[in-house]
């Protein structure tokens, strides 16, 4: 399925850019031609905005001459730049400093199957039903009583193709649809205004939530905003939406990347094989789910991508390596190698919590006094201590119970201490990137804005 070429040109124009590399004096080469299409439809007060069809197109090559290593992009398939494209990268690695990590993979190192992740939907739709869906949404968010504006609704199909090709043999491309659906409202009380929304995206159009579920949901969620005062400071249990609990996994993400470990700038630097978190927590990168926007069989740089389980019961198992930051460890490339039109880095593809047993609900149930958080805003996370400070809102839990809404609140922390006091529920939200449920983390700082 990925070995046939995504885009009439794409098989092609990596094979013009590899050999234009190798002409100009490149010594080996990894080529990269990304190629979009897209249609959004918006609509705001029941009158539609815009319909905008659009294409972007991206060419990317990377040469190496001795240790030297240069990257050039582009967003032009013409048979000009591309010769200029390669001119370019060549005399720019022959100057470059060595770099004695950056390599291409070896063959033997090469994805060899294919398994089918299934990230096309062959559907297409056409700019009226985009609009038909961007109306539902925005009419069930504007009939919630007490909504009194819309910042507007809107629908889009994407299809994103993109294919990779080295100088050494490595030839495969990929086909991926993508569906969303979003809107944004705003209610007033006593001359506050309050503002939020509810968004959907999805591989296949079939996975998408009903557009008048979400407006729904987005009209609720701006009236249950209503009236917000300040948090209570101190040291109380903070319980993360499962729509903002996502960021915390990303930190851990973000804080086992090889890159940060091979600089010695992670907090977890020094913890493989440690007891990192509570036993609860289990945390896995899955790049095969089907019908998942991070899948794929192969990493950017060619390697076979499989399920590896990061943090298990706790305990730290595993970085996230590319063949840069696995060559600086001495260890063996993972197949974590993310890539867009540019070099390779090490990434997650679907980065996933181990859901719990109780509800968001239960998870409150017995709290006398806390805060639930649903929207961040702004952020102070320092990976090399854990120090970790956010601007948040969401809603004072008391006794059990949710309150009253709160707004420009702080809330403060170790990443150290908040992995060992963490609770997951059972309410992620299946079809994203990043899957994690609502969570509970004790003992935070809380203070009021």
């Amino acid at each position: 399925m990925p070995t046939s070429p995504p885009h009439p040109s794409a098989e092609a124009t990596t094979s013009r850019l590899l050999a234009a590399a190798k002409k100009h004096g490149g010594e080996a080469a990894d080529a990269i031609v990304a190629h979009g299409v897209s249609l959004d439809a918006s609509v705001r007060l029941g009158k539609l905005e815009s319909v905008e069809h659009s294409e972007s197109i991206g060419i990317s090559l990377r040469v190496f001459v001795g240790k030297g290593v240069a990257s050039v992009s582009s967003t032009s398939f013409e048979e000009g730049s591309v010769e200029e494209l390669a001119e370019r990268a060549v005399a720019m690695a022959k100057i470059a400093p060595a770099d004695e990590f950056a390599r291409l993979a070896t063959p033997d190192q090469f994805a060899k199957n294919f398994p089918d992740c299934d990230l096309l939907d062959a559907y297409t739709p056409d700019a009226d039903t985009l609009k038909t869906w961007a109306f539902a949404a925005e009419e069930a968010a504007l009939a919630v009583s007490g909504i009194s504006n819309s910042e507007g609704g809107g629908a889009s199909f994407n299809r994103y193709t993109t294919h990779l090709a080295t100088s050494n043999g490595f030839s495969a491309g990929l086909i991926q649809s993508g569906f969303s659906i979003g809107v944004a409202v705003l209610a007033e009380k006593n001359g506050a205004m309050e503002v939020d929304g509810d968004y959907h995206h999805t591989v296949h159009h079939q996975d998408l939530r009903d557009p008048s579920a979400i407006g729904t949901r987005a009209g609720t969620r701006t009236i249950d905003r209503l009236g917000a005062k300040r948090a209570t400071t101190g040291q109380f249990p903070v319980v993360y939406d499962e729509r903002v609990a996502r960021s915390i996994t990303r930190h851990i993400a973000g804080a086992i990347n090889g890159n940060m470990i091979a600089r010695g700038t992670s907090f977890l630097k020094d913890s493989m094989g440690e007891m990192i978190a509570s036993p609860v927590l289990h945390l896995s990168d899955d790049p095969l789910v089907r019908r998942k926007p991070g899948s794929s069989p192969f990493d950017g740089e060619g390697l076979a991508r499989k399920k590896r389980v990061l943090v298990e019961d706790g305990r730290l198992q595993g970085w996230l390596l590319d063949l840069a930051s696995a060559k600086q460890l001495n260890l063996a490339p993972t197949g974590n190698a993310g890539r867009g039109v540019g070099a390779p880095s090490p990434a997650t593809s679907n980065w996933i919590m181990r859901q719990g047993k109780l509800s968001r609900d239960e998870l409150i149930a017995d709290i006398k006094q806390g805060f639930l958080v649903t929207e961040l805003i702004g952020s102070s996370v320092n990976l090399i201590t854990g120090d970790y400070s956010r601007g948040a809102s969401g809603f004072w839990i008391e006794g059990g119970a949710i309150a009253y809404p709160v707004t420009e609140a702080t809330i403060a922390g170790n990443l150290n201490d908040m992995l060992r006091h963490i609770t997951p529920a059972n309410d992620a939200d299946q079809t994203r990137t990043t899957i994690c449920p609502s969570l509970r983390i004790e003992g935070m700082t809380i203070a009021s804005g």
